[in-house]
């Protein structure tokens, strides 16, 4: 035990073992820090079903009926937008509901009375959490997941 060579390979090997340890142990972290279920590549998790917009009042809806969104709606009162209102304070396309990253955000579309997001006024879109008043004109919807 005398070989200062042979205490000095046991040192860098008891180095090296230690490093590795010390990778496995943080390669184990990261993979329990990632959130479960069917994510994306980025290890985002996406909503199990596609999310709806709920009417609750106004616009010449039924209150309660429901349009998924499969990535991106618009709503206003033009014939081509997927959720169509009968409201005078609305425009032909009044706003949008859409997906990046498997998050949803709303956004007004440049309308003249604005989108209001839980009693505020839309200044940049901004994301969707469960149960999220949207409001144009006297319409009322509701996003749910």
């Amino acid at each position: 035990m005398n070989d200062p060579v042979g205490v000095l390979l046991q040192i860098g090997f008891i180095a090296i073992l230690y490093l590795f340890l010390l990778w496995v142990a943080r390669s184990a972290l990261k993979d329990l820090r990632r959130p479960t279920g069917s994510g994306a590549a980025d290890g985002r998790s996406r909503p199990a079903r596609a999310p709806v917009i709920v009417a609750v009042g106004g616009g010449g809806l039924r209150v309660g009926a429901s349009f998924a969104v499969n990535g991106a709606v618009t709503i206003g009162r033009s014939p081509q937008s997927e959720i169509r209102i009968d409201d005078d304070f609305a425009s032909a396309r009044h706003a949008r509901v859409f997906e990046r990253d498997g998050i949803y955000y709303v956004e007004d579309m440049g309308s003249t009375n604005g989108t209001y997001l839980n009693g505020h006024r839309l200044r940049t879109q901004e994301q969707l959490q469960p149960d999220d008043r949207i409001r144009i004109g006297d319409t009322e919807l509701r996003y749910e997941q």
